[in-house]
């Protein structure tokens, strides 16, 4: 569906106005790749050309960030890297998030995968051997 190369941080911008516009319907997206594979920073340009008018972080210690647009919509960004189990995600309300078409950015959703509705848009980030990342959507 999506499948594009970063070879230096100046071009993330623009392949994250690509990535939306290849996904325009969807609203739930699973990012998948090792630590420090960029995850985090794609997600934050991705929130950036979304209009958030919050500082967009890692929600890796409070499980969820919920950010607003400057058209007062909310995007929520999940970190579920140190979930301790699938129970933490029931007590959290998981299914008001991942069913409120608001866009939802997940990371680690290996975790989490057997909660994944069938329409989560899943977007491995790898690094090459020179430093780039290709971005691939299925």
């Amino acid at each position: 569906m999506f499948k594009a190369e970063i070879s230096s941080l100046s071009e993330i911008n623009n392949v994250a106005v690509k990535f939306l516009e290849a996904h325009p319907a969807d609203r739930l997206f699973a990012f998948y790749g090792r630590m420090g594979s960029g995850k985090t920073t794609f997600i934050k340009a991705l929130c950036e050309k979304l209009q958030v008018v919050d500082y967009v972080t890692s929600p890796t210690f409070a499980l969820i960030n919920v950010y607003e647009t400057e058209q007062k919509t909310e995007i929520y960004h999940f970190d579920f890297y140190r979930i301790k189990g699938i129970a933490e995600l029931f007590d959290l309300g998981y299914e008001e998030y991942f069913f409120s078409d608001n866009y939802c950015f997940l990371e680690w959703p290996e975790m989490v995968e057997s909660l994944l509705p069938p329409n989560t848009v899943k977007i491995t980030i790898r690094e090459t051997e020179k430093g780039s990342r290709i971005i691939e959507s299925t």
